[in-house]
């Protein structure tokens, strides 16, 4: 019975997907958080990701922690996300979806403190769990 409950508690962290959106621009950024973002895909502000929550990916999230907020994402968001804002390419005669998210400004803005401040104290930057998806949605 104990293996069957750690095989299913790691099933569901398999599973737990992540949204990360860019808040910041490019001004005054180091290299190495440059490339950090360009290899999750986070090219411009207000773009959007949809990650599987690893630790190779939470190591690059701690990185760039500063310029982005990030939070469990909710399958009726990502769905949503796809939807509205997935496009496609080809790639030698197959469409894909592109694996970021263009996005529009939030509807009401940002959080009142703005986008230098946590979210923990009021600001937009960092973690906010299930909150990602009421920002995704006034982002659509």
């Amino acid at each position: 019975m104990s293996e069957e409950k750690q095989e299913k508690k790691q099933v569901q962290k398999k599973s737990a997907k992540i949204a990360l959106v860019r808040i910041k621009g490019n001004n005054k950024i180091s290299q190495e958080k440059r490339d950090t973002l360009d290899m999750l895909g986070l090219y411009k502000k207000n773009y959007c990701v949809v990650l599987e929550k690893t630790p190779s990916i939470m190591g690059m999230v701690k990185k760039i922690e500063d310029l982005v907020t990030w939070g469990e994402v909710s399958d009726s968001t990502s769905k949503e996300l796809k939807e509205k804002r997935g496009e496609k390419t080809k790639k030698k005669g197959k469409e894909e979806l592109k694996k970021f998210f263009r996005l529009c400004p939030p509807k009401g803005g940002f959080e009142r403190k703005g986008i230098k401040v946590p979210f923990s104290i009021g600001g937009a930057l960092g973690y906010r769990g299930d909150k990602i998806n009421d920002l995704i949605k006034r982002m659509l």
